[in-house]
């Protein structure tokens, strides 16, 4: 036993004599001993070759030598401590790698005069980044050469953030492109819309610059033919000299009448009319109130579909479906041998067999208007059933911002530019339901009655009608007589050359006014029955007519105003302008706040069949101006019911809204236009018109009666006309004036009878 015990001390020993030798030759041949000597190799060579390396280094690298000597640092750390980070994030090391070349080419674009451990910068060869900076930058393509480093350095680094922003940017640079794209197929379309605008306007204009100067003629007339072959020399002189001069010269004819150039004639731009902001629609939330429509109608049993959505600029129409009203009864479902069939709890199993279906009645839907409007949250809906020419009922809804429908827009549009090209009378109304332009012709309606409360837009609706008819018509086409009560609504077209009398802003100069248009109307027919012509474009288009006639236009802004201080006096002149007058060329548009049936009188009523209706306070004054209900749950503010003559049913109009500063441009364009050629001593038709005498026309008929009864009978009283005339107490009082003025009748014995 002590012998093996001495072996294994002696093997013991042996093994760690060995053992110390392999750690002395591991140490020797380490790689951290290697490391050390290279280390100190390389700075003993450094010390000793100080100078030569310094300046080697500074010409290589110059003030790079910092970032490359970071560079180097941080390789041997990590390959020190982690050297699977530089495999792990390769493209990382990578793109930084990269980065710091892109800076290097940057200095090198900097030559600097410094002095740097002994060497001289100042050299123009010499850069921040030496000669490596130098061949990095090259000599040609330097900052695309840097730039593209950069982007590769930046794509390495951060490949997922490069990537998104690819994408967002190839995003944006497409809808830019497709924004570009529309902006220049919309800017094509509006110059060749001008411009086709501009050539259709002025073709015959063209025609005759080509063909040759054409003779003077009348505004809104044709060129008038020389009446004998004398006259031909005058006519050439005349036109070389107003060849010769600028502006245009008014010639007198021999029969006093005043005549034009062929410059003369001249419209306003379209440009004068503002355009309105356009407010966009919201598909998605009109979608959505599609589905809360059929959700509230299926809560009360009610199937129904919305399959049209029609956005206009008030409020938005769905065409909603009427679907079935379905009746089921129970049935034993049976086994093939005939016996009921049973559950597993031996019940009799059911079924529900669908009888009949008939449509879902109208009235069931009507019926459901607050239940609608509690279900939208919306203050107020109409309900159109049904669609005119479709089988919906419409639910007209409000929209959330209303859009404000331009007079411009609508005049712009293609079926209002093709009703101008056949009447010099067609008025623009606005924009329908579904946001379709609507429009009217005067010369058919023929006559207009507008109502509605304090601020819902009559007065607009009044000056948006006046305001075309100046566009499309000059003073020898289209008259007016403006009848304003309230003195501050229609002053502003005061000095256009289209009034055939000043605005009227009086109630008794507004009586006269009437009395003369009626004169005139009388005038007109006796006009028509010597050349035997029928209306007025009968009696324009007569060759034997030397003076075209043109059309008159009153416009009467508050008609309770007249109907309470003159009742009598004031209703039968405008029923018999109304019944008398479309053939020959007078038109009546009148508005008023007050629909009631003392202000519109049945008998005015009758012959009004055009009427428009603006908010107003009640059901009842609804009724009284357009015979149904639902004026009085408009929006306002140009919302309006119009009945054409044509129809039955109102149809819903978002009226157009005309600024003051339009007014005062179209009416600054016509008094500038007037002050070169419309003199106002040469109007002939203004001055007739003002030269009409209405003191016959005022002595009411009944006085000649008034006078044979007070003949007749000893005691003639107020009450005693009334009754032998059938005629009213202001009237009858009136009579009794006058024959007390005339001496027929004793003052005071008018009324010894009444007291």
């Amino acid at each position: 036993m002590a012998n093996i015990s001495t072996k294994r001390r002696k093997v013991n020993s042996a093994r760690q004599g060995n053992g110390e030798k392999c750690r002395f030759l591991r140490f020797v041949f380490s790689v951290r001993l290697l490391g050390a000597c290279l280390v100190a190799l390389v700075l003993s060579l450094i010390f000793f070759f100080r100078m030569t390396i310094a300046e080697t280094i500074i010409e290589s690298l110059g003030l790079s030598v910092i970032p490359v000597g970071l560079w180097v640092v941080v390789i041997i750390l990590v390959l020190w401590r982690r050297p699977g980070n530089l495999t792990h994030r390769w493209n990382r090391w990578f793109g930084a790698l990269l980065l710091t070349v892109t800076l290097l080419g940057i200095m090198a674009l900097f030559h600097p005069a410094l002095i740097i451990a002994g060497v001289s910068l100042s050299e123009p060869d010499i850069t921040l980044a030496g000669s490596l900076g130098v061949a990095i930058a090259g000599e040609s393509y330097t900052w695309a050469r840097l730039l593209g480093l950069t982007l590769v350095g930046v794509i390495f680094s951060s490949p997922r953030v490069s990537l998104n922003f690819a994408r967002g940017f190839a995003s944006l640079m497409q809808g830019l492109l497709i924004n570009v794209a529309i902006w220049s197929v919309s800017l094509i379309y509006f110059i060749v819309k001008k411009f086709a605008y501009w050539l259709t306007s002025n073709c015959k204009r063209l025609w005759s610059t080509l063909v040759g100067a054409p003779g003077p003629r009348k505004v809104g007339g044709k060129s008038s033919p020389a009446k004998d072959e004398e006259s031909a020399p005058v006519q050439a002189e005349e036109a070389a000299a107003s060849s010769v001069e600028t502006a245009p010269k008014a010639t007198t004819g021999e029969q006093g009448r005043f005549e034009f150039s062929a410059t003369d004639h001249e419209l306003p731009p379209i440009e004068i009319l503002s355009e309105a902001p356009k407010a966009g629609f919201s598909q998605a939330d009109d979608d959505e109130r599609g589905r809360l429509i059929e959700d509230a109608l299926a809560s009360y049993g009610i199937e129904g579909q919305v399959k049209q959505i029609n956005p206009g600029p008030s409020v938005t129409q769905f065409g909603v479906e009427p679907g079935w009203a379905r009746k089921y009864k129970k049935v034993v479902e049976r086994e093939q041998d005939g016996k009921p069939k049973v559950d597993k709890d031996g019940n009799v199993k059911m079924r529900m067999e669908e009888v009949s279906k008939t449509r879902v009645k109208v009235e069931r839907i009507t019926s459901l208007a607050n239940d609608l409007e509690l279900a939208l949250a919306v203050p107020d809906i109409r309900i159109e059933a049904p669609v005119p020419g479709k089988p919906l009922v419409g639910i007209e809804v409000p929209n959330v911002s209303p859009e404000i429908v331009s007079l411009r827009s609508v005049v712009e549009s293609s079926k209002f530019q093709k009703a101008v090209s056949k009447s010099k009378l067609a008025l623009p109304l606005g924009q329908g339901a579904g946001g379709e332009p609507m429009h009217g012709d005067l010369a058919k309606m023929p006559h207009i009655l507008i109502a509605g409360a304090t601020g819902s837009g009559k007065t607009v609706c009044l000056n948006s009608t006046i305001n075309c008819l100046l566009m499309q018509a000059s003073p020898a086409e289209v008259r007016f007589v403006l009848v304003d009560p309230k003195r501050v609504e229609m002053v502003t077209f005061s000095d256009v050359p289209h009034l055939i009398t000043p605005v009227i802003t009086d109630v008794d100069k507004a009586v006269d006014g009437l009395r003369r248009v009626s004169m005139e109307m009388d005038n007109r027919y006796r006009k028509f029955s010597s050349v035997r012509a029928r209306n007025i474009e009968a009696y324009n288009q007569n060759p034997e007519v030397t003076e075209k006639m043109p059309y008159i236009v009153v416009v009467i802004d508050e008609l309770a105003d007249l109907m309470m201080t003159s009742a009598d006096v004031v209703e039968p002149l405008i029923c018999r302008l109304a019944q008398l007058a479309r053939a020959t060329g007078i038109h009546l548009v009148i508005a008023t706040q007050r629909p009631s049936v003392d202000v519109i009188t049945g008998l005015i009523k009758a012959n009004f069949p055009t009427r428009i209706s603006f908010a107003v306070v009640s059901s009842v004054d609804s009724r009284t101006i357009l015979d149904t209900v639902g004026a009085e749950k408009l929006l306002g503010k140009g919302d309006m019911l119009y009945i054409p003559p044509e129809a039955s049913k109102p149809k819903r109009i978002r009226g157009c809204y005309v600024s003051d500063e339009e007014i005062e441009r179209l009416v600054g364009f016509w008094k500038e236009w007037a002050a070169k050629h419309w003199p106002s001593e040469y109007d002939t038709v203004a001055r007739d018109f003002a030269s009409l005498s209405v003191e016959q026309m005022g002595t009411d008929p009944f006085l000649e009666k008034a006078r044979q009864l007070c003949h007749e009978s000893s005691n003639v009283s107020v009450s005693f006309l009334q009754r032998k005339l059938h005629i009213g107490y202001q009237r009858a009082a009136r009579l009794m004036e006058q024959l007390e003025e005339e001496g027929t009748v004793e003052p005071g014995d008018g009324h010894s009878e009444e007291e």
